[in-house]
């Protein structure tokens, strides 16, 4: 039954897995199947017509592996490949609505802080979605191209004096325009959560791509009668196109379980 198959996510490395956690979390019955294009990471500095090229190909591996709906669950892939809603033959969905209608509900003051790859916020994406959904908000964007570099080295500690300064040095700007808003535009950026709360300060409310669009999914699945209504836990396989060895121990920080062991390498340039 179409209801039995896997959700496919794809992300250019491993940031994706914060919205594999959140989705695990809110749907603990489905299968999961994950790709990360670790060997080709990061996609945020990459061309368009090179984004759009990855983002299809990572799509397609997961089709072959028969799932019933695919998360891009990667910032700069939904902010520059939005064609892949019209293309695909089922349910899809990026961050990036579901992130931005989360920010818009729950802003008070209509300033939203929008933080995200370089590739992602020259897009303008979250700032020309969020006009579209609303007349009565300002955007304020930056980007912060450290930050996936800081979690994939492990640097996520809120105490650490070294974290603390790189997120300031971005964010000080969004702090002196007012925002109580910040979208945490790469799916990356939720490891860092506490640590750019805390240079935030009280009174912002952080939101969580991955949290979103979990949430998302599951209605969008339930309005396509797709919902795998199993009381079995959901299996998980994890796919990646370079070594699967790092990935591994990082993927644990991420998803706050072990899966050594779990990980295939995949030619992703197969497909």
């Amino acid at each position: 039954m179409q209801s039995k198959k896997p959700i496919g996510i794809f992300d250019s490395g491993l940031g994706g897995l914060t919205t594999a956690r959140e989705l695990m979390r809110v749907l603990p019955n489905e299968d999961i199947i994950y790709f990360g294009d670790t060997g080709r990471v990061p996609y945020g500095n990459k061309s368009v017509d090179t984004i759009i090229k990855y983002a299809n190909q990572d799509a397609n591996f997961l089709l072959k592996n028969n799932v019933k709906a695919i998360i891009a669950a990667c910032g700069t892939v939904s902010s520059i490949a939005r064609g892949l809603y019209d293309t695909l033959p089922v349910p899809y969905t990026g961050v990036l609505r579901p992130t931005a209608k989360s920010a818009l509900k729950a802003t008070k003051n209509g300033k939203i802080g929008v933080i995200g790859t370089t590739a992602t916020i020259n897009s303008h994406s979250y700032q020309k979605h969020i006009a579209e959904l609303s007349k009565d908000a300002w955007v304020f964007e930056q980007d912060c191209p450290l930050f996936v570099p800081l979690v994939e080295n492990g640097f996520t500690d809120p105490e650490d004096t070294v974290v603390s300064e790189v997120i300031r040095r971005y964010v000080e700007p969004l702090i002196q325009k007012g925002v109580d808003t910040l979208i945490l535009g790469c799916t990356h950026y939720p490891i860092l959560k506490n640590a750019i709360a805390k240079v935030m300060g009280e009174g912002v409310t952080l939101v969580d791509s991955g949290r979103a669009t979990a949430l998302y999914t599951a209605e969008l699945l339930k309005s396509k009668n797709l919902l795998n209504h199993s009381k079995e836990e959901g299996t998980y396989k994890f796919f990646v196109s370079d070594t699967p060895h790092n990935f591994e121990h990082l993927a644990g920080v991420f998803l706050q379980k072990d899966i050594e062991g779990m990980v295939t390498q995949i030619d992703i340039e197969a497909y």
